[in-house]
Order: C-alpha cells, then sequence, then structure tokens
C-alpha cells in the first residue's frame, strides 16, 4: 500500500524556502544551499547568553535599542543555569545591597515562584562563611524567566549560532553568524562580548591574555542513597588511598579527601584540571573530564560497603569553567584595587566577593578587609584600542586575583547591565562607549534599578 503525504501550503511553502523538495513521504534538497541571509541591522549585538549577556541584552532593549542576542547553547544563564551554580552571590555587603537591578530582580522572581526563600541578610555571615549569604535558586527556571524577560523586553534570542567572522568599518560591525542548518549576516553598531572567552575580541585582532595553566573546572553534581553515620569511615579512608595508589581515582577527583566529599554531598566538591571553554575543541575535552571524573567516584563508591543504594540525583550537562581569556582593557583592575575597595573615576558598579583562586589543591577564600566593597570601571570592559565594542563578565580587564573574585555570578549581572545601558545610549548617540557621558550612564543604571558607586 502506497501512502502519499500531503502538506499543508504554509509547510510547502516553508520547505521550499530551505530550498528542499518533497517528494511522497521524503524531502530531499533540491538546491545549493543559499547564500548567507541578511538580518536586519541592529542598535546592541550581545554575544553570549551567560549570566552577563542576558542582563546586557535586557537592559539595551529596554532603552529602546534593538537588540539582538546570540547564545551558542540551548538555555539562557550560563554558570548560572547549565554549569549549575544556581547560588549566584554575593548581592550584599556589610548590612546593604551593593548589587541591584534587572539580575538581582530575576533572581528574586526565581525564588518566589519557586516557593523558596530568601537568606536573612540583616544578619551578617559567619567569619569565612560568605556562601551563608549566596542566593539558593532553581536554575532551569531562573532560565526560563530569563527568557521570558528578554522576549517581552524585545531581544531576539537567536540560540545555537556564533560570530564566525567580524568586521569594524564605517562606523558600525559587519557580522557573520553561523548555526544549526544556518549562515546570515547582520550589521550593528555596538557589540557586547558576553562569551567568557572574548571571543569577539578576538575576531575583531584586538588584543587578549590568559594564564599558561587555567584554574580547574568543576561539575558540579550530587550523589544520594548512602547515610554518612552508617558508614565505616576508616575503612573508607583507607580504599580512598588505595584507590589514589592504584589510580582508581585521582585526587581532583574528591577535593578534600573521601569525608570532604561527603560532607558537601558530592556537590561542588571535585575538579576538572585546565578547565577551557575557549574553543569547541577544549571544551569537549573539559566535559569529557568531567563526566569521566564522575564514573571514577561512582565506581569506587559503589565497591564500598554503605554505598550499595548509591545514585546520582543531579547532574548538570557542562562543566563550569572559572577562567581563560581575559581582554586588554583600557584600564585594568588589579589586585589591590580591588581588596582595597578602590572607586574608580568611571565606577558603574559594584562587585563583592573573597579573592577566590583555585588550584590542584581546591581553595581558600580570602576574604575582604571589613568595610571594603570594590567597584568596576567601564575602561575595564572596554578592549584596548576598540570602537563600537564592550565586554561584560569573567573576560574583563583585570589581573588574575582580582578576576578570580570579579568572575562571580552578581559581579557579571551587574557589569552586563552597565554594559547594556552604555551600548544602548551609544547606539542611539552615534558614539563609541568611551564618549557617552558618565552623568548619563549612571543616570540610566539608577532609573533601572541598579546601585551606581560613590
Amino acid at each position: 500500500m502506497n501512502t502519499r503525504i500531503t502538506l499543508p501550503t504554509s509547510r510547502r511553502k516553508f520547505i521550499g524556502g530551505l530550498g528542499l523538495a518533497s517528494t511522497g513521504g521524503l524531502i530531499t534538497a533540491s538546491e545549493p544551499a543559499a547564500a548567507p541571509a541578511k538580518l536586519p541591522a541592529v542598535d546592541v549585538l550581545v554575544v553570549g547568553g551567560g549570566t552577563a549577556g542576558t542582563i546586557a541584552a535586557i537592559q539595551a532593549a529596554r532603552m529602546g535599542a534593538s537588540t539582538v542576542l546570540v547564545e551558542a547553547g540551548s538555555q539562557l544563564g550560563g554558570t548560572t543555569t547549565t554549569a549549575g551554580v544556581d547560588f549566584p552571590g554575593l548581592f550584599h555587603a556589610w548590612g546593604r545591597q551593593i548589587i541591584a537591578g534587572i539580575g538581582w530582580d530575576l533572581v528574586v522572581r526565581t525564588v518566589e515562584l519557586n516557593g523558596d526563600k530568601l537568606p536573612d541578610f540583616s544578619r551578617p555571615p559567619a567569619p569565612g562563611k560568605h556562601w551563608q549569604h549566596q542566593v539558593r535558586i532553581c536554575g532551569a527556571l531562573y532560565a526560563a524567566l530569563a527568557e521570558e524577560a528578554a522576549l517581552q523586553s524585545g531581544v531576539r534570542l537567536r540560540c545555537y549560532e556564533f560570530p564566525t567572522a567580524v568586521e569594524f568599518g564605517a562606523g558600525r560591525w559587519r557580522v557573520s553568524l553561523a548555526g544549526k542548518g544556518t549562515a546570515s549576516e547582520l550589521v550593528a553598531s555596538q557589540i557586547v562580548d558576553c562569551t567568557g572567552n572574548a571571543a569577539v575580541v578576538a575576531l575583531a585582532g584586538l588584543a587578549r591574555q590568559r594564564e599558561a595553566v587555567v584554574q580547574p573546572g568543576t561539575l558540579i553534581y550530587k550523589l544520594g542513597g548512602y547515610d554518612v553515620s552508617q558508614l565505616d569511615l576508616k575503612a573508607l579512608d583507607q580504599a580512598y588511598r588505595q584507590a589514589l595508589q592504584s589510580g582508581h581515582i585521582q585526587a581532583a577527583d574528591m577535593l578534600g579527601g573521601v569525608r570532604g566529599f561527603l560532607a558537601a554531598h558530592g556537590e561542588n566538591a571535585m575538579h576538572v584540571p585546565g578547565a577551557d571553554s575557549s574553543t569547541s575543541a577544549a571544551h569537549t575535552e573539559t566535559n569529557v573530564k568531567g563526566r569521566q571524573s564522575l564514573l571514577r567516584v561512582l565506581r569506587f563508591l559503589r565497591l564500598q560497603p554503605g554505598f550499595e543504594n548509591l545514585r546520582v540525583e543531579r547532574l548538570q550537562a557542562e562543566t563550569g569553567v572559572r577562567e581563560t581569556w581575559r581582554i586588554v582593557a583600557e584600564a585594568e583592575v588589579r589586585v589591590a584595587d580591588y581588596t582595597g575597595g578602590r572607586i574608580f573615576a568611571d565606577a558603574l558598579a559594584n562587585s563583592f566577593y573573597p579573592i577566590d583562586l583555585h588550584d590542584e589543591h581546591g581553595v581558600k577564600p580570602r576574604p575582604l578587609p571589613e568595610g571594603k566593597v570594590p567597584t568596576i570601571p567601564r575602561s575595564a570592559l572596554v578592549p584596548k584600542g576598540s570602537r563600537n565594542l564592550m565586554v561584560a563578565g569573567r573576560c574583563l580587564g583585570s589581573d588574575r586575583l582580582a578576576n578570580s573574585a570579579l568572575r562571580v555570578q552578581a559581579s557579571s549581572m551587574a557589569m552586563g547591565q552597565a554594559a547594556g545601558v552604555t551600548a544602548a545610549l551609544a547606539a542611539q548617540k552615534g558614539l563609541s562607549p568611551l564618549q557617552v557621558p558618565l552623568a548619563e550612564i549612571r543616570t540610566a543604571l539608577k532609573r533601572h534599578g541598579a546601585v551606581v558607586p560613590g
């Protein structure tokens, strides 16, 4: 029996537009691949829909700028969502809120919609326990709310795409994009690079810098099905030492040894050495290493008494990466600036987090001195010698130690909002970011709920 499938007219037109033909129940290609599609020109192109980029795009659109957000993955939020660091912070310091605005509003909405609770910010965290002021959220719900906010603001989302070339001329950027089955080109007045790796900056031929050995990353997961109080910890310690010697476990698989790992329930308690997301090959290797580490831990523990019912309760899709490229910026935030709470003349946002440099042994955060609140200057978000281009997020201009604190979510959200305002105003005025009057940027930031230093 032969079956014939008749496509509705709209469906036939859609397929024809793709250069495909329908033959009975089959769809076959009838034409060579089309030339890249010409997309409408935009005021602001944000590349990277992670922690900073999501906020930058929403802010630019709310300022009335036509805005496109290009994201290589499937959802918004980046470190907060895909990498599973669903405890963003820090928004408060020394008894007051020092970061607010769009990112904070999304965090609060996520908490409220999920029936969760905010920490009591009126009570200072115990010494060395800054995490007591981090906000636990449902990452998947945050991603959905961020996407909704972007669309409601008028942002045009383009997921599964990434720039392959950028060229500046006549005061505008010409950008080539590639994605799943698509190739397109657009013209943008301003670009905000929120890739985390300063990838657009590199395509533009501008300078970046990085360490020879980057900080380890972390694959966040959680194990369950065991009761620590019922375990023979001395026997477990001995088995762990033997597994290390035999190579069945690697030291980075369980930070703090097997006891430290179990105390954290496996969550945020491992390292992936040399984690790098700056190329597809490096990112693939990083994710594979993270999942291989998980498998080593599972196979080791399942052989130990008391772990008969061990199970994976949570496993993130990607390994979180802490450090790759940073821009060579018009100004650099150094660790002395950060720990000293320097208020830059062009400061647009606050930051607050301990110096948090991870290495092969783990991490020992260095708290900030009493009362100090670091700031982030506009000039640290502008690549040296560039026009109509900014960055936001961990690739800002900073030395390594300062960057270890500046890279966290609340600070990245604040940077994203500052960059979004600046880019929108620059597009409206036909200026480059450094030419936009600071007073106008700060006024707009305050109008949109942000906390401005000073």
